[in-house]
């Protein structure tokens, strides 16, 4: 039987997204928006949230489940949707950024030339 592992959404974002029009297809979510909670084996999502609403903690509209492979379906008003995670980027430092030429150390005898 799946695990699926339960991503709770925080009580500020599900505001926001509680109230938002409607969108079908793929959500984009952010991690900082949910909290890890418990895991819960069930055949399906659907499954699962019967199994969840009868345990006095329901998935609420927002919360994530994420099964064993790493798919993401999120609760919405209308059942389960795709999800990924938006990983936010990484800068990269300036001696890395194509193009970027440092600055000689002064002193040096370059600066001299």
């Amino acid at each position: 039987m799946p695990v699926f592992r339960i991503h709770r959404m925080k009580e500020v974002p599900r505001e926001s997204f509680r109230w938002a029009p409607h969108v079908s297809g793929m959500a984009n979510v952010k991690p900082k928006d949910y909290e890890a909670a418990a895991e819960v084996d069930a055949e399906s999502e659907y499954a699962a949230w019967c199994l969840l609403r009868s345990s006095g903690q329901p998935l609420n509209v927002g919360d994530l489940l994420e099964a064993g492979s790493g798919e993401l379906r999120i609760c919405k008003y209308v059942g389960f949707e795709e999800a990924r995670w938006i990983l936010p980027e990484l800068k990269q430092p300036e001696a890395q950024q194509p193009g970027f030429v440092p600055a000689p150390p002064s002193g040096s005898q370059a600066a001299q030339v």
